[in-house]
């Protein structure tokens, strides 16, 4: 006595079909999700920047209104030392920013936390000047005119090349977008 039993089941076509068709939908998320977790970088990157405007902000309340003067430290490995160099922000502003990390943006992937202490440039042209009266390359600025420091490359990119860069401004404000506006002084 033979039986023959049929059971039913999935043939191989039809697992390669539902295979490819997990594969493209995977392909489509991946992209969105991409960009979420860049989002998700930059917003921590912004919050950093607020951080450190914050403690500039300090600083300059404890120096009678005045910009601290400093210069990012070089890329360069160069073994030479420049004896002349003035101190970097993440030292300058070591008293009122507790933590270290704040001065890594998440999106920095060309590591130059690493190599330099921060992830973001400072705008050495306005070292020292009074916080209400900021001047450079002899123009005028108001606080909210002019950017103190910003992301030292493009790191949110993927984000629109409108969206790469986020500044600080003297302010406090941060913007993804540099507006620069200002009035030519006279000469004497």
């Amino acid at each position: 006595m033979r039986r023959a039993a049929w059971q039913p089941g999935f043939t191989l076509i039809e697992l390669l079909v539902v295979a490819a068709i997990i594969g493209l939908l995977a392909a489509l998320l991946l992209p969105t999700l991409s960009r979420a977790k860049e989002a998700a970088r930059a917003t921590a990157c912004l919050s950093n920047l607020h951080q450190i405007g914050i403690a500039l902000q300090l600083y300059v309340q404890d120096n009678n209104n005045h910009l601290p003067i400093m210069r990012d430290r070089p890329v360069s490995t160069n073994t030479l030392t420049l004896t002349n160099t003035l101190p970097s922000p993440d030292l300058v502003l070591s008293n009122q920013l507790g933590a270290a990390r704040v001065w890594r943006c998440p999106s920095d992937d060309q590591q130059l936390f690493e190599l330099t202490g921060s992830s973001y440039a400072w705008n050495s042209l306005l070292n020292g000047q009074d916080a209400d009266h900021l001047r450079a390359l002899g123009i005028d600025f108001d606080p909210h005119q002019i950017p103190v420091l910003f992301d030292k490359e493009s790191f949110h990119r993927s984000r629109g090349s409108r969206r790469g860069v986020n500044y600080l401004y003297a302010d406090g404000h941060i913007k993804n977008l540099l507006v620069l506006e200002g009035t030519l002084a006279k000469g004497p």
